[in-house]
């Protein structure tokens, strides 16, 4: 059903022959899905240990969020809410591949160099820190490249698109023909979801999902309790469990090598059902 894809995480090969799910892990007091705010130790360790158990294939762990109007954090700040997380998932679940959420440099390279990250997750897409892909290129780790526009202030303010499919991967396409110069060899593209784009161009790249799929790259669908799932229902984002379930369905029927999401044990059954498909 799914691609013969790999990724090289640090010399071991991840491949896509069934997708991978992705669990959030927020080092953050203030994300937009409480439930997913872990800003104490022993909420983080809960977090861990969940996810360890609900067999989980990646922790993708953030410590700043991007919501609209969320505060600016510094990077010192962010680095040490990462590091307290990392050292609990290196502790606990050594062996579990590691992404970092920052379009910070200087956090993406002290998180790989003092942690052992094995991903480096940019909501930037390299816009918001001109040193983040020579960086990544440098550390040889692999990089998720995420389409945006703006900054997370005001990325709604540039949705704008005569062609919002073809725009996407037009700016996807470019950037990783800059980065293969540059000799980052990992790549996995995100259409960014939510990212300076209306409901309804987000659910037009989700039934589009399979044109991304052609670049020949693994493909992350980050949907997991979004607005265009909440707003759509009149619902909140703690209302959004059972929404999730049904797009990430939908992302993996359409190709998603990738889901990121805050409720691993859904999207771990999602999967397993939709690989029965054959």
């Amino acid at each position: 059903m799914h691609s013969h894809l790999t990724i090289n995480i640090r010399g071991r090969l991840m491949d896509f022959r069934q997708p991978k799910v992705m669990g959030i892990l927020n080092a953050t007091p203030d994300s937009f899905y409480s439930g997913s705010r872990t800003p104490g130790d022993s909420e983080i360790l809960g977090r861990v240990l969940q996810f360890k158990e609900e067999k989980a294939d990646i922790i993708d762990i953030g410590g700043y969020s991007t919501r609209p109007g969320a505060d600016d954090v510094s990077a010192e700040e962010e680095y040490s809410r990462l590091a307290r997380a990392l050292e609990i998932v290196k502790r606990e679940w050594e062996e579990v591949p590691v992404s970092v959420d920052t379009f910070r440099a200087s956090v993406a390279r002290r998180c790989v160099e003092e942690w052992g990250v094995d991903i480096i997750n940019d909501i930037g897409g390299g816009t918001l820190d001109p040193d983040m892909w020579e960086t990544v290129a440098e550390l040889r780790v692999v990089y998720v490249l995420m389409h945006t526009r703006g900054t997370p202030a005001d990325m709604q303010n540039f949705t704008d698109y005569a062609d919002v499919t073809a725009e996407v991967i037009e700016d996807l396409s470019k950037k990783v023909y800059e980065l293969r110069g540059l000799g980052v060899n990992d790549i996995i593209i995100d259409p960014g979801f939510g990212f300076a784009k209306t409901a309804a161009q987000n659910f037009r790249l989700l039934n589009e999902l399979g044109e991304f799929c052609k670049m020949g790259l693994p493909v992350l669908a980050g949907l997991s309790r979004k607005s265009m799932i909440w707003r759509s229902l009149d619902l909140t984002p703690e209302e959004s469990y059972e929404g999730t379930i049904a797009l990430d369905a939908i992302a993996i029927d359409r190709g998603a090598d990738i889901v990121r999401v805050h409720d691993v044990k859904a999207a771990r059954q999602t999967v397993e059902l939709l690989s029965r498909l054959g």
